[in-house]
């Protein structure tokens, strides 16, 4: 018999919100429950979350595999030990070996460093999109058919219904407001939404940005017309979703879009950027626009402003992702890796 599945969930410790932290806590609670004894869970304290979860992640997490007999290590957020040659790892996207000047040279020195051993060495790598998938083949070599797209998904608690007077209340939010959901790094290129931010404004609606910093990513410092909002529970975010009026995420680089996704299941217009996965994503069920381009943004999101058609559309579109599809594909993907082994 073999031994456990064990996942490493150095990133569900985290206390920030991405969407590699949200597999990361979706996998680790999901996949455990839906086989109790098939999979073990790998968590660090949370102050070994981030940086200094490195050591932990190359030197205890192999050390523990190897103490618990483990079969495979299934690390949902992006990185593994390279000790391990028995790793499936999902590798979101490689936006660090793509577009360096985003990140800190540190970061980007590490990425450069560890990922093409990380996908060279890994049992399989599992992606999130078509997009990232070519990413992965053309910057890291990665074969594809080594490489598995399994996109994330979305769970009942974001539903048009959900509490937005609550989210409002614990945010001090007592205007009607656009959304997006991004940390204030250069990826994610909130600095094109000043303009749209001031034409809302006029209108007595207020722009807001749910996210930190991210030590590894460059940004943008100064006075912005975008109210930040910073860290938001989790808790918290299906309400705020759903009271948006709007939804934009001008982001120049995304493997996914997940909070798209969480956009369209709370009944709210999305207006993205036409870039990387984000077309895919949204499946003609938003409005893209180019990134770059300052008015343009603006014009999309004054239009989409409580758009019943967009609406509809992304209700709909946003029932192909569910957490329970992800995870049904998942766990498929282990059960044929093991099968294949002597």
């Amino acid at each position: 018999m073999s031994g456990p599945v064990l996942i490493d969930a150095r990133a569900a410790a985290r206390p920030e919100l991405g969407g590699v932290e949200r597999w990361a806590r979706e996998v680790s609670a999901r996949l455990p429950a839906e086989h109790p004894g098939r999979y073990e869970v790998a968590r660090p304290s949370e102050r070994f979350s981030h940086r200094a979860g490195h050591a932990w992640e190359q030197a205890v997490l192999p050390a523990q595999a190897r103490r618990r007999h483990a079969s495979l290590i299934l690390c949902p957020a992006n990185l593994a030990p390279v000790a391990s040659a028995r790793n499936l790892v999902v590798i979101h996207d490689a936006a660090a070996l793509r577009e360096p000047e985003w990140y800190s040279r540190l970061y980007v020195a590490w990425q450069r460093a560890i990922l093409p051993l990380i996908a060279r060495r890994a049992e399989h790598v599992v992606t999130v999109s078509e997009f990232s998938a070519h990413e992965l083949v053309t910057l890291l070599g990665v074969p594809r058919e080594r490489i598995t797209v399994i996109p994330g998904g979305v769970d009942a608690r974001f539903r048009p219904d959900a509490d937005a007077a609550a989210a409002a209340a614990a945010l001090g939010l007592t205007r009607p407001y656009v959304l997006t959901v991004a940390s204030r790094t250069a990826r994610k290129n909130l600095g094109v939404l000043e303009t749209t931010a001031r034409e809302l404004a006029a209108r007595g609606i207020d722009l807001v940005a749910a996210g930190g910093d991210r030590p590894q990513f460059a940004g943008h410092d100064g006075e912005s017309a975008v109210r930040a909002l910073g860290h938001v529970p989790d808790d918290v975010l299906p309400g705020l979703y759903a009271g948006a009026r709007a939804f934009v995420l001008p982001s120049l680089h995304e493997g996914f879009g997940l909070t798209c996704v969480e956009a369209m299941a709370s009944g709210t217009p999305v207006v993205a950027a036409d870039r990387a996965a984000l077309p895919d994503t949204l499946g003609g069920a938003g409005v893209l626009v180019d990134p770059t381009d300052e008015r343009a943004v603006a014009d999309a999101v004054l239009g989409a402003l409580d758009d019943a058609r967009l609406v509809a559309g992304g209700l709909a579109r946003a029932q192909a992702f569910t957490w329970e599809r992800t995870i049904t594909e998942l766990d498929a993907l282990v059960t044929g890796l093991l099968a294949q082994r002597p």
